[in-house]
């Protein structure tokens, strides 16, 4: 089975400029987990979940951080309300962020004639779980986990139908 028989064609993207608070509206719609980041009809990277989730990510405050004897008490309590501020900060400012601030840049793709087989392999190679199919610098597809288990699975029964 070929890429072009599994794949999710004209697929939702976004621009560069798609502020994450509307491409997060675009994974509820049309119920996603990542989207094809486009600048001049060129694809430029890829917003996934795991990439807005990283944002929520507060840096640590330095282990090597102490204080004497009779302030250890609050101690933990001030580095909790350091980190929770730096959370709050950080949900604040999310919305309002473009795509390019936030995409992976780095993006796998493959091409419709490709075998599903080839196209997973490489998939769980790198770790990811989506590949925009091309044609030429054309966007034409995108292959999910879910694409190719629901092709998987209608190769199954259109088998058991005809017998075999």
């Amino acid at each position: 089975m070929l890429v072009k028989d599994a794949m999710t064609k004209n697929p939702v993207v976004c621009s560069v400029d798609t502020p994450l608070r509307d491409a997060v509206s675009m994974f509820r719609k049309y119920h996603i987990g990542g989207l094809p980041v486009m600048e001049g009809g060129v694809i430029v990277g890829m917003l996934t979940e795991s990439d807005l989730i990283s944002l929520l990510e507060s840096e640590r405050i330095s282990d090597d951080l102490w204080l004497p004897s009779p302030f250890e008490i609050i101690e933990i309590p001030i580095r909790e309300y350091v980190n929770w501020e730096k959370t709050k900060h950080a949900l604040r400012n999310i919305g309002d962020m473009p795509a390019k601030k936030v995409m992976t840049r780095h993006v796998f793709t493959t091409t419709e004639d490709v075998e599903v087989e080839v196209a997973a392999s490489l998939m769980l190679k790198e770790g990811i779980t989506r590949l925009p199919v091309m044609q030429g610098k054309k966007l034409v597809g995108i292959l999910t986990r879910a694409d190719i288990i629901n092709a998987i699975g209608s190769l199954h029964s259109d088998n058991e139908r005809m017998g075999a």
